[in-house]
């Protein structure tokens, strides 16, 4: 290997290895997708794989030409970091059934460590290192005779001229591709994070640098009241006990009176887009005043606690973390998200205002290490899986440990409502929604983050729970089937009294 290394070889030779390396390593998966899910008869299937093999060879080839000719080192490190990417996006695609689209560059980019650990094994480092470090490894060292621009201009000229020339052949392939657009270019290495990172970064440079602020209102009347809004992470409807699930997984919520339970969708199956949808008036791309920066320039007690993160802007004056949590409540286990149900009977009482509006973003339910979000005692479901690779032959120990997750959020919420009901002096009312679903390996897809029109129900089926005290609101009857995560926003400037223009009554769950 190493006397092969050190025999120059040109760059024409140079860039077909790579572009070759590059179709088998890394492009498994989008030629599977293009044979199971092409409508073509068997000759036409045929020319339509021929000819994408052909593109993409090509393509890769003029690509990798290209970088190492105008780069020369700085090229072949690109090529390196493209291969160690290339494997990353590899192996996950092949083992929680991702598509790399928009969507999942922007939670890469949403993601802390402490959660990206959680995918860390044996198996993601030894398939980077064979799959990724080596393939690097022989860009950075082999060596190439870079040749005369003629010859750069004759491949690239050529290079383009066949693409063009195969893409014409598939003319009547176009209505397919763009039907199946967002598949193939989530699995297509390395065009599906280069072309998605950018298209992220000009997506942020291009966002409005201020909120759109909403009408001014004004608090009707001098009423204590206090609204907890508990926004759950990753939990889907379909495991809660509450919406017929086999399992128990809501024992002392079932048996909480007047607790209301409505069927509700999230607007996307990620938590930034998920979250903004709850706190905002309306479904948009833009990026109105939120609930609690509203309410708090509109002079309510606004307090976000959280555990989370890739949260919309929030413009308040008391934002506090899992972590400065720890430090005002230290006999507190800080571990779990009970931390941020700490001392909420003081914080309410203390306020020195009569509209208290308090809201918790959990992390209860997110994965993959899903029995590292509760403590053991509610581990009732056994055995569980510690991370999602070790469920890939047994789905029920993954599915144990995420229910052990609902449970711990029935209890949490349990105590949160028996807290509220106990303080005579206030109206108040706890509204729980998630974010998004989950997929639990149904059709061997796991986690969140699919693009809506791909994914399925359980990433967007979600429970929305309700609770309220006596004589507080009185609930609409007229309401439709399945609510939006709107209704939080409005209903929850009723339950502050707080009028506005911004207001619509039809959005409403109280009369």
């Amino acid at each position: 290997m190493m006397k092969l290394l050190r025999k120059p070889i040109s760059l024409f030779l140079f860039s077909c290895i790579v572009s070759i390396g590059t179709l088998l390593l890394y492009n498994i998966p989008f030629f599977s997708y293009v044979a199971e899910n092409t409508n073509a008869q068997a000759g036409g299937k045929v020319l339509l794989l021929t000819s994408l093999v052909v593109i993409m060879l090509v393509a890769n080839f003029m690509m990798t030409y290209l970088v190492m000719y105008l780069m020369r080192m700085v090229g072949r490190i690109l090529l390196a970091v493209l291969s160690i990417i290339n494997a990353t996006a590899v192996y996950f695609i092949f083992t929680y059934n991702v598509i790399i689209d928009s969507t999942t560059i922007g939670n890469v980019f949403n993601t802390k460590y402490s959660e990206a650990s959680g995918f860390f094994s044996w198996s993601l480092w030894l398939f980077i290192f064979v799959c990724g470090i080596l393939p690097a490894l022989y860009c950075l060292l082999q060596p190439v005779a870079m040749g005369k621009a003629k010859t750069l201009a004759i491949s690239c000229g050529g290079s383009l001229a066949t693409i063009l020339a195969v893409a014409m052949l598939n003319i009547s392939q176009t209505l397919w591709i763009g039907q199946h657009d967002t598949e193939l270019g989530g699995l297509l290495q390395p065009w599906s994070y280069l072309i998605n990172t950018c298209r992220i970064a000009s997506s942020k440079k291009g966002k409005q640098a201020q909120e759109i602020k909403l009408p001014d209102g004004t608090i009707s009347d001098n009423e204590k009241a206090v609204v907890v809004l508990v926004i759950g992470e990753s939990a889907r409807k379909a495991n809660f006990q509450l919406y017929g699930y086999p399992r128990e997984t809501n024992p002392l919520l079932s048996a909480q009176p007047d607790l209301k339970v409505y069927q509700a969708n999230s607007c996307a199956t990620y938590t930034t887009a998920g979250t903004k949808a709850i706190l905002e008036p309306k479904n948009s791309d833009d990026l109105y005043e939120l609930l609690p920066n509203y309410a708090f320039r509109t002079g309510v007690d606004v307090a976000w606690r959280t555990s989370n993160w890739g949260e919309p802007p929030i413009h308040i004056d008391e934002y506090l973390s899992k972590k400065q949590l720890a430090a005002i409540y230290p006999d507190e286990d800080s571990h779990y998200d009970g931390i941020l149900f700490a001392g909420l009977r003081q914080r309410i009482e203390t306020s020195k205002k009569n509209k208290v509006l308090i809201i918790l973003h959990t992390s209860t339910s997110h994965g993959p290490k899903y029995a590292d979000k509760y403590p053991r005692e509610f581990e009732v479901f056994k055995p569980v899986a510690t991370n999602v690779e070790e469920s890939e032959k047994d789905l029920s120990l993954l599915v144990n440990a995420y229910d052990n997750t609902i449970l711990y959020t029935d209890f949490l919420l349990n105590g949160l409502i028996d807290t509220l009901r106990s303080m005579d002096q206030w109206h108040s009312a706890m509204i729980f929604i998630s974010d998004h679903g989950e997929s639990l390996g149904e059709n061997k897809i796991f986690m969140h983050g699919l693009p809506m029109k791909l994914a399925p129900k359980v990433q967007y089926e979600i429970p929305m729970l309700v609770w309220t005290s006596k004589d507080f609101r009185t609930y609409r009857s007229d309401l439709p089937a399945v609510l939006e995560q709107h209704y939080v926003f409005h209903s929850v400037l009723n339950l502050l009294s707080i009028q506005s223009p911004a207001y619509d009554e039809s959005f409403d769950i109280f009369e």
